[in-house]
């Protein structure tokens, strides 16, 4: 049944399988940035942020290099970005047709029966 594209998709998808690395593949989308703005721009702790660009680091998501005492970050593909923008498609999609459908149960409920 599962397939090594299958199982790549499933690590992506682990990789980003929680807001703070969604909130890291995000900010990377407009290039390097060092840790240390990275934790700047996110408001986490350091602790934090270091596990999860470990997570991102392990399953390929983005890569590092080291400048003296600086670790700059950067995705390894940016059609990661793509695939967000895609997902937040899907959710808008959903979104509109949930609002939708409270639109017709609140026109049902005014409604004499």
């Amino acid at each position: 049944m599962n397939s090594p594209l299958r199982d790549f998709k499933a690590q992506i998808f682990q990789a980003l399988a929680h807001p703070t690395r969604i909130a890291v593949v995000e900010a990377l989308r407009d290039g390097e940035m060092s840790a240390g703005a990275l934790l700047a721009r996110l408001s986490v702790e350091p602790a934090n942020l270091s596990q999860h660009l470990a997570v991102l680091r392990s399953k390929q998501v983005v890569v590092n290099r080291k400048a003296g005492n600086q670790v700059y970050y950067t995705l390894r593909d940016p059609v990661l970005g793509e695939v967000l923008d895609l997902l937040k498609r899907y959710f808008n999609a959903h979104l509109q047709q949930s609002a939708a459908m409270l639109d017709a149960m609140d026109a049902e409920q005014g409604r004499p029966e």
